[in-house]
């Protein structure tokens, strides 16, 4: 099962690390998955919003959630804490126990060819850096503009902005780990991670780096990032029963869960990761993305995770019936889900009612960004241990979804598998993954 992209120059993945909320660590991720366990909790992001959340609990953003570090780069680490936000914070985390995860560093690599690419979303300010500034400006008849150069800026942090770059975490990530490679930030929301990881991808294929680190971070559930999900559409707000209101797929399911989470991966030219005897997870055959939108702006998510899925599959070389299983991006709105079955169907035909499907956020919520790639990695380990994981809360199938989720752990994961992600606007994203020898 050799592709490359048509390229020589094969690429692996040789070392992953997660943030999530079923823990912080791969093996914890893996075994709450097996489990059947859920890490969406009854949560209040507001008092006047009372809601579920998948809260990666587990991380404080304390230095000892960034795993084994040298003693050096623990202080380092440590001093910039401040000036990161949870977002970066985990992302940098991730990417940290992947690093450790591959044992990539000190073995003979140049800095300049190992980079980074790396997904985010719309990185978010909290209304409380705006605080002081704004109560300057204010009095008895309300805020006043026109203050706000004289007496409302003096008020904000100087280095604010830091916090609500998008593409920090990957500065971090290169600068403290003397990455000198190329170095991007994809900033898709959902289909970031696996645009992250082809764009990387191209960068070992096409000779720019022998290895890159790649991924994605991101949440929903900050105030902005909160708000952009309830406008942009269907939302759970089910307090009673938390572990049970993310339903893939399901005929009664209620909507998206918001959460946050991330997940990073170390890819490494094939022959290079051989001869180090790196363990390698799975092969990363062929990518596909588009964005598929109307004359008329109507998104047609549809037809864009469809012509994702044909364009990975044929960069694979690769046909509908090679595919072990498929990750859905399994949002659990009543849109978005039939619109993903149905470019399941079209893409695999009478073989939908028996393919494998799996989808993650049913344990975890939808962290942005962070999601795709926390999906990316839950179905390379069931590919290493070809093993799948239950869709949380699957009961009454939906006539409208003619797709099969897998409902134990009874199910192997096959040879290879494809990982979908899409936005609300209509962009997709899908990566092609298979077992390597």
């Amino acid at each position: 099962m050799i592709s490359a992209f048509d390229t020589k120059r094969r690429v692996v993945v040789t070392g992953v690390g997660v943030v999530s909320p079923l823990g912080n660590s791969v093996d914890e991720f893996w075994q709450a998955l097996v489990d059947g366990r859920s890490g969406i909790v009854a949560e209040e992001p507001s008092p006047q919003v009372p809601m579920c959340a998948g809260v990666a609990r587990d991380f404080t953003g304390a230095i000892d959630d960034f795993g084994p570090l040298e003693k050096g780069l623990k202080k380092t680490i440590r001093k910039a804490l401040k000036l990161m936000n949870r977002e970066t914070q985990m992302g940098v985390a991730a990417a940290q126990q992947a690093l450790n995860n591959s044992e990539l560093l000190g073995v003979g690599y140049e800095p300049e060819r190992v980079g980074v690419c790396f997904g985010a979303g719309n990185v978010s300010m909290m209304p409380q850096d705006f605080e002081a500034g704004v109560r300057a400006c204010s009095d008895a008849a309300g805020f006043d503009f026109r203050r706000w150069g004289r007496e409302g800026l003096d008020q904000i942090a100087p280095l604010w902005l830091l916090k609500c770059l998008p593409n920090m975490p990957a500065c971090y990530m290169a600068i403290y780990n003397d990455l000198r490679g190329p170095n991007n930030s994809i900033t898709q929301r959902e289909a970031a991670a696996n645009l992250s990881v082809a764009e990387a991808c191209y960068a070992i294929q096409e000779g720019a780096a022998d290895a890159m680190v790649s991924g994605a971070t991101g949440t929903t559930i900050l105030p902005f990032n909160r708000l952009h999900a309830e406008l942009e559409g269907q939302v759970a707000l089910d307090t009673q029963h938390p572990d049970a209101v993310c339903r893939p797929f399901d005929r009664d399911r209620q909507g998206a869960v918001i959460a946050e989470g991330a997940a990073a991966l170390v890819l490494e030219e094939y022959q290079a990761a051989l001869d180090r005897g790196a363990t390698i997870f799975g092969e990363i055959l062929g990518v596909g993305s588009s964005c598929v939108v109307s004359p008329g702006r109507v998104v047609q998510r549809d037809k864009a995770l469809a012509n994702a899925i044909g364009a990975a599959l044929r960069k694979a070389h690769l046909s509908p019936d090679d595919i072990g299983h498929v990750h859905a991006h399994g949002l659990s709105t009543h849109r978005s889900d039939i619109e993903e079955a149905t470019a399941i169907r079209k893409v695999f035909g009478d073989r939908t009612s028996k393919l494998p499907v799996v989808a993650a956020k049913s344990n975890t919520g939808n962290a942005g960004a962070g999601s795709g790639a926390l999906e990316l990695v839950a179905s390379l380990l069931a590919l290493k241990k070809n093993r799948l994981f239950p869709v949380l809360n699957y009961e009454e199938p939906d006539p409208q979804c003619p797709v099969a989720p897998v409902r134990s752990t009874d199910c192997e994961a096959g040879e290879s598998f494809v990982n979908l992600s899409i936005v609300a606007q209509g962009q997709a994203s899908c990566l092609a993954v298979g077992a390597c020898d």
